[in-house]
């Protein structure tokens, strides 16, 4: 077997894949519809189906990489994948569609695979690093991909999207078989380690819940602005889409300073940082409005404050959560993945929920508040429990 640790830029474009599955093809929906001549609640499936296949498929894919390796798993969901893509691509029947794009999810494996690799290869602050220049550099997907999908879908119509899924999955197939060594080290004769060592390890779950409750505050932006932008401020869907790309920018800044700092200062320095930066911002706005301020830009400056605290927070409270029992980092990276995924998507129908009833900034801002409070108390609990910070 292969055992030549990847390069770092192929761990990228491995975590990468899971954004872009889930929102290139965004754009086409309401092309699709028409396609299949579906409603908008079926065509939907594709993305709530999705989702939730991927939340399952973490708690699949970890544990397995445990046990069998990073590199069979990671060849064996590409193939999958690319299979995947070219049925959605053929596709007639939306019934046919709709199973295939669920099996897509099995994408979500490239973030899981990429952080158990990170930690196979890497300790402490060394792996905390890998892990921030990783999400620094894929951070471009969530921007680049509904673009492409856009342009896609205009000249060539929606099947070009899953023509360029194949063509991806088909590529990375290729580069994991040339270039993703087995970094999974057993010893002869040592008993696999229990999974419930790692699941009744309150360590364990207070990074992951730092780490969830950090992307949960993205879920609440990306949710609820365009409901205040365009009922409170006016603004066209054009400037929408600047203004939710900021939280966007300040990650990348935020990692970018993470992959820099955390081999000084080590990662709780930099998750505390970054869960009591945007705490503070967050709170001024929130004052701001709530003393009949008007500036779209204090919301959006305000917002951009999470973003640049999750750079900080999100790759240390990963590491921190692999840390744990490494010989599991698969599981613990699958767990983590699912549970932030649960928490995005009760988050997202709260906020839906509270700001159909009043879309101002005040309820916005006080729900993000909320929402990193909570991550600061999980990640207060883990700075208790984790003898080596």
């Amino acid at each position: 077997m292969k055992r030549t640790p990847p390069h770092l830029g192929t761990l990228v474009a491995l975590t990468a894949l899971t954004v872009l599955t889930l929102n290139m093809f965004l754009p086409a929906l309401p092309e699709m519809q028409k396609a299949f001549g579906v409603s908008e609640a079926v065509m939907g499936l594709a993305i709530s189906g999705y989702m939730g296949a991927a939340a399952v498929l973490q708690l699949i894919i970890g544990p397995v990489s445990d046990r069998l390796g990073r590199r069979p798993v990671a060849l064996s969901m590409l193939a999958l994948y690319v299979v995947a893509s070219v049925i959605c691509l053929l596709a007639q029947d939306v019934h046919v569609f709709l199973g295939a794009r669920i099996v897509q999810a099995v994408a979500v494996g490239g973030g899981v695979l990429a952080s158990a690799v990170v930690r196979d290869m890497f300790d402490g602050r060394v792996a905390a690093a890998k892990l921030a220049t990783i999400a620094s550099a894929m951070a471009i997907a969530p921007m680049l991909a509904p673009m492409l999908g856009g342009v896609l879908t205009s000249v060539m119509g929606w099947r070009a999207v899953f023509v360029v899924y194949a063509v991806i999955g088909t590529g990375l197939l290729a580069l994991m078989w040339h270039d993703l060594g087995e970094t999974q080290v057993k010893t002869p004769g040592q008993p696999p380690e229990r999974i419930s060592g790692l699941l009744t390890t309150p360590l364990f779950w207070a990074y992951a819940f730092c780490q969830a409750l950090g992307v949960g505050a993205f879920y609440v932006f990306l949710t609820g602005s365009p409901f205040v932008a365009v009922a409170l401020f006016g603004l066209t869907a054009a400037q929408v889409g600047l203004g939710l790309g900021s939280i966007t920018g300040g990650f990348m800044l935020g990692s970018a300073v993470s992959a820099r700092l955390v081999s000084r200062t080590g990662p709780m320095a930099l998750i505390l940082t970054g869960r009591l930066l945007p705490l503070a911002i967050l709170s001024i706005g929130w004052l701001y409005f709530s003393l009949g301020g008007d500036q779209v830009l204090v919301l959006f400056a305000a917002t951009l404050s999470v973003g640049f605290g999750n750079g900080l927070t999100l790759a240390n409270a990963n590491a921190g959560a692999l840390s744990v029992r490494p010989r599991l980092a698969g599981t613990a990276a699958g767990v983590a993945g699912a549970l932030a995924l649960a928490i995005g998507a009760a988050l997202t129908a709260v906020a839906t929920a509270l700001l159909s009833l009043a879309a101002t900034p005040e309820r916005l801002l006080s729900m993000m508040i909320c929402v990193v409070f909570l991550s600061l108390i999980a990640a207060l609990a883990a700075r208790r429990l984790d003898k080596d910070v």
